[in-house]
């Protein structure tokens, strides 16, 4: 679940992003996985959701490489997008922190790279 306020809004880097809705200093927590909110599959369980729900949930999962499950956010989080100098560290298993002061207004950026699930999904990102 996030934990800062952000806004989503039209992204100059893909579609839709994720923006800080407040300033954000280095090292806050920004999400965190939270199991009332986050949706949490093994790769068995998304084979068993219909063609076009396994799409959608695809597309804005990642897998989390110690589990193995793939993971859905509830919320807005899943609108990060990608950027090979990111703004925030989603490498830990279970929360993202900003990676220095973001200020408000700003898009939130993360590294697909460590979302493995979906580079497998999805070659075509890169």
């Amino acid at each position: 679940m996030l934990t800062v306020r952000t806004v989503i809004g039209p992204s100059a880097i893909s579609g839709t992003g994720l923006f800080a809705g407040e300033n954000i200093p280095k090292g806050t927590v920004v999400w965190k996985f939270n199991p009332t909110l986050d949706i949490s599959l093994t790769k068995e369980e998304v084979k068993e959701l219909a063609a076009p729900a396994q799409k959608q949930f695809y597309n804005y999962s990642y897998m989390d490489p110690e589990t193995e499950k793939y993971i859905l956010c509830g919320d807005d989080a899943r609108f990060f997008n990608h950027a090979d100098d990111p703004n925030c560290d989603d490498s830990k298993r279970d929360t993202t922190l900003a990676l220095r002061d973001i200020p408000e207004g700003e898009e939130l950026t993360v590294n697909y790279r460590t979302f493995i699930g979906n580079l497998d999904m999805h070659p075509d990102i890169f």
